[in-house]
């Protein structure tokens, strides 16, 4: 359920926005670093259930259902972070993979996102900082109101993500694994104009690791300390029961590897 569809006046078209509007998936601006530019999604305020049902196939017992309350809207980078970005912002480009500036950035640690955020916000001048979703916020984003596995049903193919085909959803055809991360703006967006939070590169969410209250939550953060920080929505590396909407991972803030990248929230 959505509880506003309007961002504050003061945060659109933020001050270092070079381009909004709005569209069929909603409002958007963006931003421009070294002639790269980023899309963010206006994500609305909503209610939404957390987690996965009993009956959903192949579930893990820490994604408990549970009702939680996002009362204020967020931004929301349409991609995850692009090489060509990273590297117009740092000066240096990580990736494993590193033939295409426009794959995501990965071998990325969630320090290393810290350091990375820190610096963009230097180069943007007012309107919201950026910093990493939380994981509430995160889930949120990817289901885009859907209720099931993923944002656009039950099934997966490797027609709709980037994962490892020859272990596919359920009873899922197997299909192309490439062994790779594909640009950022491959495949069809969800409805909320998000490319990718299924599949191509695990993203850093802020939150520490732990297990969901039972009772409702509002504006959930996680934990206020742990031992991993929180990877959502797979990679190409990953079976495609790693893929679902409500499938939790987390690893060490120093923790590296060539399937992991991130996305940028603000607001």
């Amino acid at each position: 359920m959505i509880l506003d569809p309007n961002p504050p006046a003061d945060d659109f078209p933020a001050p270092w926005a070079v381009a909004f509007g709005e569209d069929a998936f909603g409002l958007w601006q963006a931003f421009e670093i070294g002639g790269v530019r980023q899309v963010m999604r206006w994500i609305p305020p909503g209610r939404f259930m957390m987690g996965s049902p009993e009956e959903e196939t192949e579930r893990r017992e820490d994604e408990s259902l549970h009702s939680v309350i996002l009362s204020q809207g967020y931004w929301l980078a349409d991609t995850a972070c692009s090489q060509a970005l990273w590297q117009a912002v740092v000066g240096q480009n990580p990736a494993y993979f590193d033939d295409d500036l426009q794959c995501p950035v990965e071998q990325v640690s969630w320090q290393d996102c810290q350091n990375f955020i820190a610096a963009i916000n230097g180069h943007l001048v007012g309107g919201p900082l950026l910093r990493l979703p939380t994981e509430a916020e995160w889930e949120y984003a990817c289901r885009a109101s859907a209720t099931g596995p993923f944002s656009w049903g039950d099934t997966l193919t490797t027609a709709q993500a980037n994962y490892d085909s020859n272990s596919p959803y359920v009873y899922g055809e197997k299909g192309e694994y490439r062994e790779r991360t594909v640009p950022v703006l491959s495949f069809e967006a969800n409805a909320w104009g998000l490319y990718q939070m299924h599949g191509n590169v695990w993203e850093w969410c802020n939150d520490w690791s732990g297990d969901y209250p039972a009772e409702p939550l509002v504006d959930p953060a996680g934990p206020g300390e742990g031992h991993g920080r929180v990877l959502r929505g797979g990679g190409w590396f990953d079976h495609g029961r790693f893929l679902r909407s409500a499938y939790r991972h987390a690893n060490s803030p120093d923790f590296r590897f060539h399937s992991i990248g991130v996305r940028l929230a603000g607001g």
